[in-house]
């Protein structure tokens, strides 16, 4: 490769020759990869180095050089220019990287993301993509079974929040099937029920589809953060009280912040009497459903009408990777959402047209999502995914076990998922918490050893307030490359970043 000219791949060419260059560009791939491998999956899981470089905006902005330019560069600092995004990018598959509902990586599933690249195809038609066509109704299919349904429905989507709209989308076209043709204009004011706790996608769907937010009743959560579903029945008769029709129940596995699971067999119960639609939003919470020791915590869920299931999250497949996975075996997903495009859904192909799962989507072009799951559970099995799980769990159990022995840490509570959520009360604080100011200065504590960490380099987690508690710290414990070691480094760390404070 010459590594001092600019980059040819796209450069002038005689028009009788490509315009692209292939072997260069496979060249370029090689070498790409290389430095990938390196700086990415062998750096970026190493306990030795920084899960990130940290930098100001406009500092980092000038090193990354990002003003796009007339003329192209030279491979040689293309591959620089990898190198930057890499090393200035956080290390989310590094062992201390504790801060989002994902982290660490599976290989397997990195190939599958590596050839759905390589492949690029759009799931949306049987002659584009005959292989994922099957493979996406393979997976489907599996993960409703683990629900508990033997049939049913569902699409790969472009993360929870959209699986959750795709939900509440389906749950009113059934209610009332003239929304499709007439609008909001044809419907009564609408209710929707989630608990105080809930992803906020729930008012995003209920703003973008017309319903509005204020139609969006919060139910009351009890101490663990979940739904009590006494108060759910008392505010769906509060929202009839007011005129609004209740049509839609969004109950949560495993909630952002807290991890908690809402109880599902009293829900359905409820939403059976009222004929409403029952989704449980299990973005975060459904691979428990791997876990023949943990999936009593989503006892009931093949109560519900919909299932959201984000396996980029605790199965680690990688972003993103989200289905939303229907009972229904009516075809409602399609006829919900199709508009029948017959330049590409033409009724007189020479194969099956059921085949061509493109109108179930409001996308047109969709992501290939299900080769990077397939692969990963093709290579480990269900077995290995249950593993995952529990080893989710024991971990959680340790770290909450070294908490417990250490003065200045305190529990919200006993976890009953993976999330760890706490204060760090620095030796300044303690024995004053009945001080005046104790809220306000705790409130403090845990922005300010976030904002160290990060500059420092050697960890990150996250924190925020909740209802009438002031900030706190939520570490997500799900990576396989985690260790105890890595969690006791994590306490200690706390403790040396907040003893001054």
């Amino acid at each position: 490769m010459n590594r001092h000219r600019p980059s040819p791949l796209y450069g002038q060419q005689e028009m009788n020759e490509p315009l692209l260059d292939n072997s260069e560009g496979q060249l370029f791939l090689t070498e790409a990869f290389k430095v990938i491998v390196e700086e990415v999956l062998c750096k970026g899981t190493d306990v030795k180095e920084k899960v990130c470089e940290w930098r100001e905006p406009e500092e980092l902005a000038a090193l990354l050089d990002l003003e796009l330019r007339e003329n192209g560069e030279p491979q040689h600092q293309l591959l620089q220019r990898i190198r930057d995004v890499a090393k200035y990018s956080v290390k989310t598959n590094h062992p201390r990287f504790f801060n989002q509902l994902f982290a660490g990586v599976d290989y397997h599933a990195l190939t599958g993301r590596f050839l759905t690249e390589a492949l690029n195809t759009s799931q949306y038609t049987y002659e584009v993509a005959p292989v994922f066509v099957l493979m996406e109704d393979e997976v489907l299919s599996k993960l409703r079974s683990l629900v508990g349904w033997a049939e049913g429905d569902g699409i790969f989507c472009p993360g929870g929040t959209m699986s959750n709209m795709y939900a509440m989308n389906v749950a009113r076209y059934r209610a009332f099937p003239e929304v499709k043709l007439k609008g909001m204009w044809s419907l009564p004011r609408l209710a929707v029920f989630t608990s105080q706790q809930s992803h906020y996608s729930v008012m995003k769907a209920a703003a973008f589809q017309g319903i509005g937010t204020e139609n969006v009743f919060k139910v009351k959560v009890d101490d663990r953060g979940c739904m009590i579903p006494e108060d759910l029945g008392e505010t769906i008769e509060l929202a009839k009280s007011q005129g609004a029709v209740p049509f839609f129940v969004h109950a949560t596995s495993g909630t952002t912040v807290q991890g908690a699971f809402d109880p599902l067999e009293p829900i359905a119960d409820i939403c059976d009497r009222q004929g409403l639609w029952m989704h449980v939003d299990a973005a975060w919470g459904g691979s428990v459903l791997f876990s023949k020791e943990h999936k009593h915590l989503m006892r009931g869920v093949e109560r519900a009408d919909s299932v959201t299931w984000n396996p980029h999250k605790m199965m680690l497949t990688g972003l993103q990777c989200s289905a939303i996975l229907l009972k229904d075996t009516t075809h409602l997903l399609k006829h919900c959402h199709s508009a029948d495009a017959k330049y590409l859904f033409q009724q007189d192909k020479f194969y099956d047209t059921s085949l061509d799962t493109g109108d179930k989507s409001i996308q047109c072009g969709r992501k290939v999502d299900c080769l990077k799951l397939w692969l990963m559970w093709k290579a480990v099995g269900s077995k290995g995914l249950e593993e995952r799980v529990d080893r989710a769990f024991t971990h959680t159990r340790y770290l909450v076990e070294e908490m417990k022995r250490r003065e200045g840490f305190e529990l919200i509570g006993k976890p009953l998922f993976v999330n760890v959520c706490f204060w760090f009360i620095p030796p300044s604080l303690r024995g004053k918490e009945n001080s005046p100011d104790y809220n306000d200065r705790l409130s403090k504590v845990a922005p300010v050893i976030k904002e160290r960490m990060m500059k420092q380099g050697t960890m990150m987690l996250g924190y925020q307030p909740q209802g009438g508690r002031v900030n706190f710290f939520r570490m997500i414990v799900i990576s396989p490359q985690l260790s105890h070691q890595d969690m006791t480094f994590c306490l200690n760390e706390i403790e040396r970043l907040g003893s001054d404070l």
